[in-house]
């Protein structure tokens, strides 16, 4: 398991780094990185018994996937919401995660096509996010997940329905999440890093937040985080937003909230997309499943 793990982390990696890094720069256009995402999207490896549905939910496209003999409403929903720094991305580039989560959490997994900046910056992506989960809600408990951007959406979300009074989600899982967009906060480089870059993210923040990047829906570390649900953190320490996840773990912990962070030695940014190909990503996925697993039966208490 363990050599098998280490030599396909050195071809994927490697993999990202060749076809991936640097096609996510500031220099291309967007709708070109897009386009190149979506191509790439097809190299991942879906598991067997599970089905991809189009649904749309409150006006918004989304995949929803589960097990091909799922036959009545599900008694709880996991809701992914994608990375891509708020400018890339969607339900198509992350399907085998998406997929992966659907079997080993034995959930229906439901991923919306939120509108992405420059297009449609902020608040576009938390107005879609807030319609899709409110719509999911209606029908019974969501679980709240987001890698990258995502990540940060998600909680950005977490914190509005607290807010506002609304129903939370039975937890958080928050893969690689970007939390800080403020320039001054952009991380060194880190030699590992197979995916990002500082300047591209700078770019993306900048496209995303229309000038707002100190507001706590767009930056949500900075928000009060008490009365949050439990937090389930993981991130490689390869990768640029590892200090971010670190951070706001700690700032989690100090507000009071239930958060693990699981920190893979040698692994890069949102690794678990993955899953399927690499053990490792494998077993982070199985952890997420025990994590919903968790919160599910602490609902039910």
């Amino acid at each position: 398991m363990l050599l098998g793990d280490t030599l396909m982390a050195f071809t994927l990696r490697s993999t990202l780094r060749l076809l991936l890094k640097p096609a996510l720069s500031p220099r291309l256009p967007l709708a070109w990185q897009r386009r190149w995402l979506g191509m790439l999207s097809g190299i991942g490896r879906l598991p067997r018994g599970i089905a991809r549905r189009d649904a749309t939910e409150a006006g918004v496209v989304v995949e929803r996937w589960e097990e091909r003999a799922a036959i009545a409403a599900a008694s709880c929903t996991l809701l992914f919401l994608h990375g891509g720094a708020y400018c890339v991305g969607s339900p198509r580039t992350h399907r085998p995660l998406a997929a992966w989560l659907a079997r080993t959490c034995g959930l229906p997994v439901v991923v919306p096509d939120y509108r992405l900046a420059p297009e449609h910056p902020f608040p576009a992506a938390l107005e879609d996010a807030w319609a899709v989960y409110d719509a999911l809600s209606a029908r019974g408990p969501v679980l709240l997940a987001g890698d990258s951007a995502g990540g940060g959406l998600a909680l950005a979300l977490a914190l509005q329905l607290r807010d506002r009074g609304r129903k939370p989600p039975l937890g958080l899982v928050l893969l690689s999440p970007w939390v800080d967009l403020r320039a001054a906060q952009q991380p060194p480089p880190v030699p590992g890093e197979a995916m990002l870059s500082a300047d591209w993210m700078q770019a993306c923040a900048a496209h995303y937040s229309a000038g707002a990047v100190d507001d706590p829906r767009v930056s949500p570390v900075l928000a009060d985080l008490r009365g949050l649900p439990p937090v389930l953190l993981q991130c490689g320490t390869d990768e640029l937003l590892c200090v971010q996840a670190r951070a706001l773990d700690a700032a989690l912990r100090v507000a009071g909230v239930d958060s693990t962070l699981e920190v893979a030695e040698g692994r890069w940014h949102v690794y678990q997309l993955h899953a399927g190909q690499l053990p490792s990503a494998d077993a982070a996925v199985g952890r997420i499943a025990a994590f919903a697993g968790r919160c599910r039966q602490d609902a039910r208490a």
